[in-house]
């Protein structure tokens, strides 16, 4: 890219950043001049001789200009001879824009203007350019570039005002100026130039953009000035109106000094101020403004200034309040009002004297509750008089018709100087709900006593009528209270039917601090004016006053800002069941509800899931259903009130496996089936009863009632006394046994035989021994009359005998046979259940003899026909053969049943085997005892 070659004077500088050197101002000037001045430049420059080696191309006319943004801007490029180009080859950018044909002006072959509109979008740089040969690497080539500086002209100054303070005893010679600047951004360079003007001279100096002051050597009091403003910047200058003004109208002196107050004790309501002039009188005139309020108060009150016009160093403030401090500041002018008010001394306090109470003490009343029945006990209370004009010493109470008495206060908390008038409790009275009584009270300082204010305490059942209704809100951050008055119509009642004034009282929850305040008798709606807390809840009454009677009370409870509780409700599990579980939860402490609660949202959750139940604000106790049984549910209950909720500590239980009476139920039903079954087991053993009792009693043959089964036909029946020495005469009994226990004494005793001993140990037939054995048969029990306690059962016995042919108890045996005769003594054998007997031993020696007993036949010798060899020879087979034990005889009393009897001369021990119908019994059986 080759060099652009820019002019600047007859200097030229080479450069390929295309930013000149700013050599000379450029200016604004009309059209015609305009045009002028190009032909004039081109003449110039056709002539001008050239010194520099640097061959340049043009120019562009003119250069580095200051233009207006908003305006029409017009430049020419003009071509040497050197550029090798005429008019049709230039070309005008806007850096790299190229600026349209149609904005093009040919003035001749070697000269082309351009007019551009200037805005803030338009480019800072405006270049001239040529077309470039085939050969060049560029299509154009630069001739001339210029720089353009937009902006704007300068504005007229506004609003010009000018002040000469006080220095010293004397006006300052400066006069300082203040004006009100243009709102255009300056992005030109701007000056500013304060004028003065006084009759034959002039001042100025430079300003600042708003202000600037003029040295007049010395204040020209009672002079007329002229002052003005210019400002000038490249496009243009303008100046501001002239203010001409006299120069007392300048001048602002500093406050007055020394401003003290004075308090007159016999003068309750005023308070005289003085003070200083500032300065003297030969500089300014001056008139003064006093204001004052009480300490702690930004309400000011000014003295109205016709008062204070006149010269003067004091002045007397009346109308004040008695027993107050006050602050005063003063301030001055000139007397015509001309200039500048100075500024406001510095405060100056100072209290008014005490004047006697010119109000009423504020009297009220609260019931409390008795331990008494049909009492109740007041406490009486006040408050200082609004207008208690000094601190209150003490009051005067006297209660219905008694006598006044003093109560002395002397808490230095209780002074009525306090901007809060503080609550001084009086009496606790107790007071009958029948009785009817009025209090009458006085406030005293150390002027005087205070007007009478008196409280009138009805019958319990005689109050007067509450208002009729009551609501609260709350609106930029004070808590309202609204009603509607009671619907009072003439009765007859001591107390006057119309409404005189309300009393609102208000009780703090948390604490029970309580204040109360008065209303007139048209207010409907009041804001309360104590220092209520936020997120504390108030118990808020209204009470109409009926003439000094007392109205019954109708209360709301109020927030004068809510919040989310501190805490959240304490829950507990009352009750689990299997599918369901009673909660149960405590309201949260009045102090910590900081709201007013709206619900109560219980969570449980189990196996990760979350269920939740809301219930109203009123409810403490729930029971959540459809529970799964033997889980864990963890739960939690969530307090809510309008501004947020806070939820309890988490609390887990397991539901039951059973729900509650179910195993009782499950317990009864298998009683009620076991009974059932112990029932149907009974009615089923008393159907059954008689085959029960032969199954485990089976009947047993009545020896007395029992028959033969066989009787011999050779025996007759003629009873005859058996002989000692025949076989016939001998009951064999065989019995299975397996226990040596003998009967009882009481069976022995009853037996009817006697013993007697013919036999020995030796030789006793074990045929006839009695054990009273046990039969496989199941046995039963004892007679009525007794047995052995230890005997449970009592088996079948088979008695066996070897009787007489003839003969059976009472009847008469048949004679013995005769010799080589042929009848034998028959076998007869009987089966029964009655235990046997057992017979008595007596064994007397080794040699001793066993005899045989039978109650129906008597002694028997122990061998048959008098051969004892024999029959124990017989005993001892047969008992081989059954194997049986030797054993005594009992004592039969039972029927015997003849067995066939033996073939004739077949002797004892050759007995055939044993009788098929009789077989040995294997199984023992207890002794009857």
């Amino acid at each position: 890219m080759g060099l652009a070659h820019w002019f600047c004077g007859s200097d030229t500088v080479a450069t390929s950043d295309y930013e000149p050197s700013k050599c000379r101002e450029g200016g604004i000037m009309d059209k015609s001049s305009y045009r002028l001045l190009q032909l004039l430049s081109l003449a110039w420059l056709a002539c001008r001789p050239t010194y520099s080696s640097i061959t340049t191309y043009g120019t562009i006319i003119p250069q580095s200009p200051s233009v207006e943004i908003g305006k029409e801007f017009t430049a020419t490029c003009v071509l040497y001879k050197a550029a090798k180009a005429t008019a049709e080859d230039i070309y005008w950018k806007l850096k790299n824009v190229t600026v349209p044909k149609e904005q093009y002006t040919k003035i001749n072959d070697s000269a082309v203007s351009v007019t551009i509109t200037i805005t803030n979008e338009t480019a800072n740089w405006l270049l001239c350019e040529k077309k470039g040969s085939s050969l060049s690497l560029n299509l154009n080539q630069v001739i001339h570039g210029i720089l353009l500086t937009k902006g704007y002209p300068p504005e007229k100054p506004a609003n010009l005002s000018c002040m000469a303070v006080q220095f010293g005893r004397k006006i300052s010679s400066n006069v300082t100026c203040t004006w009100q600047p243009g709102t255009r951004d300056e992005m030109l360079k701007t000056t500013y130039t304060l004028f003065g003007s006084l009759i034959g001279s002039n001042k100025s100096s430079k300003a600042h953009r708003s202000c600037g002051y003029i040295d007049f050597d010395t204040f020209p009091s009672f002079m007329e000035l002229a002052i003005w403003v210019e400002v000038e910047n490249k496009l243009g200058k303008v100046r501001s109106d002239i203010l001409d003004i006299f120069a007392a109208d300048l001048v602002k002196t500093n406050p007055p000094s020394d401003v003290n107050i004075i308090s007159e004790n016999n003068f309750s309501r005023t308070l005289l101020v003085r003070w200083k002039h500032p300065i003297h009188v030969t500089y300014v005139t001056l008139k003064y403004n006093i204001r004052f309020c009480t300490v702690g108060s930004r309400d000011w009150t000014e003295v109205p200034p016709n008062d204070t016009e006149s010269y003067k160093e004091s002045f007397r403030l009346q109308y004040l309040k008695p027993d107050t401090e006050y602050v005063v500041q003063v301030r001055c002018i000139h007397y015509r009002g001309y200039g500048y008010w100075s500024d406001w001394s510095a405060n100056s306090t100072a209290r008014t004297p005490e004047d006697k109470p010119t109000s009423k003490p504020d009297l009220w009343r609260v019931v409390l509750p008795s331990q008494v029945k049909s009492e109740r006990r007041v406490q009486v209370m006040c408050k200082d008089p609004v207008e208690s004009n000094g601190r209150i010493r003490g009051y005067s109470i006297k209660i219905q018709d008694g006598t006044w008495e003093t109560v002395a206060v002397n808490d230095s908390d209780l002074d009525s100087r306090s901007q809060e008038r503080k609550i001084i409790p009086l009496y606790q009275i107790p007071w009958s709900d029948k009785r009817r009584g009025l209090i009458e009270l006085k406030a005293w300082n150390s002027v005087g006593e205070s007007p009478q204010a008196s409280l009138v305490i009805p019958e319990l059942t005689h109050e007067p009528p509450s208002v009729e209704s009551l609501s609260w809100f709350t609106q930029q951050g004070r808590l309202w209270v609204k009603w509607q008055p009671p619907n009072v119509t003439a009765t007859g009642e001591p107390y006057r039917s119309e409404v005189t004034e309300y009393i609102l009282e208000w009780v703090s929850v948390s604490d029970g601090a309580m204040d109360w305040q008065r209303e007139r008798r048209h207010t409907r709606t009041a804001a309360i004016k104590g220092n209520l807390q936020k997120f504390n809840r108030y118990n808020i009454s209204v009470y109409p006053m009926y003439s000094g009677w007392t109205g019954k009370p109708l209360t709301i409870a109020a927030f004068l800002e809510q919040g989310v509780p501190l805490e959240g409700p304490s829950v507990k599990v009352r009750r689990t069941g299997k599918n369901d579980a009673e909660l149960e939860w405590m309201e949260i402490p009045l102090d910590k509800q900081r709201g007013f609660i709206t619900n109560y949202t219980i969570f449980f959750i189990t196996g990760g899931k979350e269920h939740s139940i809301v219930v109203s604000n009123d409810t403490y106790s729930y029971t959540v259903k459809r529970m799964a049984s033997n889980s864990k549910y963890v739960v939690r209950v969530m307090a809510s009130t309008v501004q947020g909720s806070t939820n309890s500590s988490d609390l887990s239980f397991n539901t039951l496996m059973y729900a509650s009476g179910q195993i009782e139920a499950i317990v009864v039903s298998v009683c009620i089936s076991f009974l059932f079954s112990v029932v149907l087991t009974m009615l089923c053993c008393i159907y059954k009863m008689d085959s029960i009792i032969k199954k485990i009693w089976p009947p047993v043959p009545d020896p007395s009632n029992s028959t033969i089964a066989k009787w011999s036909p050779d025996f007759t029946s003629k009873a005859d006394t058996p002989k000692e020495n025949a076989l016939g005469d001998v009951s064999i009994v065989e019995v299975d046994v397996f226990d040596r226990k003998s009967l009882c004494e009481e069976d022995k005793a009853g037996l009817p035989l006697k013993k007697d001993k013919y036999l020995s140990e030796e030789h006793s037939s074990g045929i006839g021994g009695s054990s009273c054995l046990s039969s496989p048969h199941q046995s039963v029990s004892d007679s009525d009359e007794g047995g052995d306690e230890g005997q449970t059962t009592a088996s079948t016995v088979q008695y066996s005998s070897v009787v007489a042919s003839c003969g059976y108890k009472g009847q008469t045996p048949c004679p013995l046979p005769q010799s080589g005769s042929s009848q034998t003594p028959s076998f007869a054998r009987s089966e029964s259940t009655q235990p046997l007997l057992d017979s008595e031993e007596h064994p007397e020696g080794p040699e001793s003899q066993r005899y045989l007993r039978n109650p129906y036949f008597g002694r028997l010798p122990a061998g048959n026909n008098g051969d004892s060899g024999d029959l124990e020879d017989l005993n001892q087979m047969e008992m081989k053969k059954q194997g049986l034990a030797l054993r005594q005889f009992c004592p039969l009393e039972e029927d015997f049943q003849q067995t066939t009897p033996t073939e004739e001369g077949q002797s004892p021990d050759v007995q055939p085997g044993p009788d098929p119908s009789y077989m040995p019994q294997l199984s023992g059986y207890r002794p009857q005892c």
